[in-house]
């Protein structure tokens, strides 16, 4: 599950375990991010407070269009960890599994609208190339339809799962194999 000495649920802090509760009841399993970041449990309650706020927070971006860039950067990071989970996500959110495996496979020949399209393109290139952002690309994600709050919360959540893929293959956190049949 991890290359790192997962925590025993035993030694967790309470408010910990009390966390773990909910995706055990709404999934039936625990996340292996959730069990495996709790190795730091201070921490993953405060990355999972952010990642609360960005992914169901208030945004011009519905919660499946988050779900989407997830997906992309993932897919641009190879992280097989975040793939797995935010595919079966956006299986979940958008009830289109064909739509969903289509933005895995490759966003850019997905059947979404060219604001979705262009939303992606922004996290990729962020994602693969940030030093070549210009002020054109956020010009761009204009001109399709989202507002200044919409680009900020695009790049958040395009750097949020920078981090986290970075964390998921840097210690080798293994997915779980519910997340195959999720939404399916």
């Amino acid at each position: 599950m991890s290359w790192l000495r997962v925590p025993d649920e035993a030694s967790l802090p309470a408010e910990v375990v009390a966390f773990h509760e909910a995706p055990l009841e709404k999934l039936g399993f625990v996340p292996n991010v959730l069990v495996n970041y709790a190795l730091r449990p201070s921490h993953l309650l405060r990355w999972n407070e952010h990642y609360d706020e960005l992914m169901k927070g208030d945004s011009g971006l519905s919660k499946a269009e988050r779900e989407m860039i997830a997906v992309v950067v993932s897919v641009a990071n190879e992280c097989a960890y975040c793939i797995a989970a935010h595919s079966a996500a956006l299986r979940k959110l958008t009830k289109d599994p064909a739509l969903a495996d289509a933005v895995a496979a490759d966003h850019t020949t997905a059947p979404l609208e060219p604001r979705v399209r262009a939303m992606l393109d922004y996290a990729l290139k962020l994602t693969l190339h940030p030093t070549t952002m210009s002020e054109a690309d956020v010009e761009l994600l204009r001109e399709a339809g989202w507002t200044d709050e919409d680009v900020m919360d695009v790049a958040e959540v395009t750097g949020m799962f920078n981090l986290t893929n970075r964390m998921a293959s840097g210690l080798g956190w293994e997915p779980n194999p519910e997340y195959e049949t999720l939404g399916r």
